[in-house]
Formats: structure tokens, sequence, C-alpha cells
């Protein structure tokens, strides 16, 4: 638990990276854009090798590549977590700038190969959640955009009350978009990622039917972050934007 309480407490004290002294030394991108990915015991090994085929496709896809040329610099980095049961979650994959298809093609390499962290028990989305916003602070990159891509078939089940911690992601300026995995025991779960998960502007929910079609999924949603350019308001709650 002090685990938790401390990445969560972080996300209220540590200072957005924006104009800050030493943003002067970090690396430009168009997006700094953190995957957090459902590892828990209801993946099973033929369900997580093709999640992460998924991503890895998406991320060397012709669209996903010509989003990232669309921009400004031209360049994202990228970061691959992985979460399951409490104090499971883990940073799979490095962060890491995409630029071309070789980039691309290398980080992807890169999340085939990782081994599978064993850790189940439930789905700590809120920890996971907090985890992905502390790396997006402490990496060596300095985005116009900063997003957490979170994808599972399940709710919150422990940890952190998830709302406190997406309120207190989206008040420093990271975006939280989802992706609900099809579970016929769950339809409701892309409303609650709406209600309880998602936030700033211009955030989003998307569908998989199942995890064979999560390469499309990954793929369509990628293209969507990427090329997003919706503005902060100034004077509006953020987090109230889904």
């Amino acid at each position: 638990m002090r685990l938790v309480q401390t990445i969560f407490l972080s996300l209220c004290l540590i200072p957005v990276a924006f104009g800050s002294p030493n943003a002067q030394r970090l690396k430009p991108v168009d997006l700094e854009l953190a995957f957090v990915v459902d590892a828990s015991g209801s993946i099973d090994e033929e369900e997580m090798a093709l999640q992460r085929q998924g991503y890895a496709t998406a991320l060397a896809h012709p669209r996903v590549l010509k989003a990232i040329k669309s921009g400004i610099l031209q360049s994202i980095s990228v970061a691959y977590i992985e979460f399951a049961g409490f104090e499971c979650t883990r940073l799979t994959v490095g962060w890491g700038r995409i630029t071309d298809k070789k980039s691309a093609q290398e980080y992807g390499a890169k999340i085939l190969a990782a081994k599978r962290n064993l850790c189940f028990g439930g789905n700590a989305v809120s920890e996971a959640l907090a985890f992905a916003a502390a790396t997006i602070d402490a990496n060596k990159f300095e985005g116009t955009r900063r997003v957490i891509d979170i994808s599972g078939d399940g709710p919150n089940t422990m940890g952190e009350q998830v709302e406190l911690v997406r309120d207190a992601i989206v008040k420093k300026r990271i975006i939280i978009n989802a992706l609900a995995i099809r579970r016929e025991s769950m339809p409701d779960l892309p409303q609650y990622f709406r209600d309880s998960v998602t936030g700033g502007p211009g955030s989003f929910v998307m569908k998989a039917k199942d995890r064979r079609s999560f390469a499309e999924a990954i793929r369509r949603k990628l293209v969507r972050e990427i090329a997003d350019r919706t503005p902060w308001p100034e004077n509006r709650r953020a987090s109230s934007m889904n």
C-alpha cells in the first residue's frame, strides 16, 4: 500500500515540467505517449502475445508513421507499461523516440521480446495510471502534449479511488484515453472508462471486440492520439472534458 500512496502523493506534489529550468535539457517531441496495458490474470499467453503484437504492428503502420510525420517535430516518445494486481505495475519497455519505420520496428521488437511479469490478482488501474504519470514526469523527453493510453477488460478493483488519481493526473496536463476490450460479463465497461478513467481535453474511449481485433483498434487509436490538436482550456476544469 505504501508504494501506491507514494506514487499518488507524487502526482500531487511534482511540478509540471513545462517551463521548468530542467525542461531545456529534455529532448523535444510532439507527443509523450505512455501505453498502459492489462496483463492481469484474465489474459492468457495467447492473448498476451496478440496484445503485444497489436502494439508492435500499430507503431510501424504507414498511417501511424504518416501521423507522426505530420507533427512539427516529426517525432514522438513512447513507453510500454504492463499492469495487473496490487504493486504489479512495471515499465516493461522504457521510453524511446519514434521518428520513422526503423525506430518503430525496433521499439516493437522490444515489446515482443520482453518477459512477462507473472503477477496477477486483479486490476490495479489507479496504480497503473499513477505509475504512468510519474514516468512521464521523470523521462528525458519534453512533449508538446502528454498522453496516457490505457487498455483493459475490467475496472479498477484495488488501490486508490481511480477517479481521484485521474483528476490528479489531468491537473498535470496529462490526457488519459482508453481502449475497452469487450468482455461479455462487463457490457458497461466503455461507459465506466468514460466516467471514471479518461480525462483531459479531447479524451476518448474506443472499443475492441476482442484481442484478435486489437491491432486495428490500437492503430486507429494511435492515429487519433498523434494527430489530435485539442487545446487545453484556460478557465475550465480539464477533467470535465471527457
